[in-house]
């Protein structure tokens, strides 16, 4: 779920949001950060927030970054459409939000690669250390309760993706 509004056939006005940021609802940790976020927009919608543990979630919707994915790692799609993941998310919705000073020194040549490697620490390591169950496991359940109302899901078992007719009937 998307908590700002976008523009409808009706508004022909650009965008409002500058990055759609995609988080897991699911996470605990991930929530504080957006609740911290969110506290900086301070309602001004430059930050769109999507919920990708939403049921309704939607990969057409999100830069075609697909539920398996945006587990995996943090993502955004700026309002042009390009996706940016890891740690230059923090850097640009930071920056988007007059707050980059914080991220800033993550672009220096010896500062940068370390928080690069940190970051990923973390996404392989962050359902564990949440105490929540394996990515294999969660896509699991998710597939069988959305499959519920919408016939039987048909994977591609190598990379956990759902099949499009199921994510057309399903939003997944």
């Amino acid at each position: 779920m998307t908590t700002a509004a976008a523009p409808s056939a009706q508004t022909p006005h650009a965008i409002a949001w500058k990055i759609k940021l995609l988080y897991d609802g699911d996470c605990p940790l991930c929530l504080r950060e957006v609740n911290f976020l969110r506290k900086q927009d301070n309602g001004r919608g430059l930050i769109a927030f999507t919920d990708i543990a939403a049921d309704d979630y939607n990969p057409a919707d999100n830069g075609g970054i697909d539920f398996a994915t945006a587990m995996g790692r943090i993502h955004a799609v700026k309002a042009d459409g390009t996706v940016i993941q890891n740690v230059d998310v923090f850097r640009q919705v930071y920056a988007v939000l007059g707050i980059g000073w914080i991220y800033a020194p993550t672009r220096w040549p010896i500062l940068g690669p370390l928080v690069d490697w940190v970051y990923g620490l973390w996404a392989n390591w962050r359902l564990a250390i949440t105490g929540r169950p394996s990515l294999k496991t969660i896509l699991a359940e998710r597939e069988a309760r959305l499959a519920e109302g919408c016939g039987n899901p048909e994977t591609d078992s190598t990379s956990g993706s759902v099949d499009e007719s199921l994510a057309n009937r399903c939003r997944i």
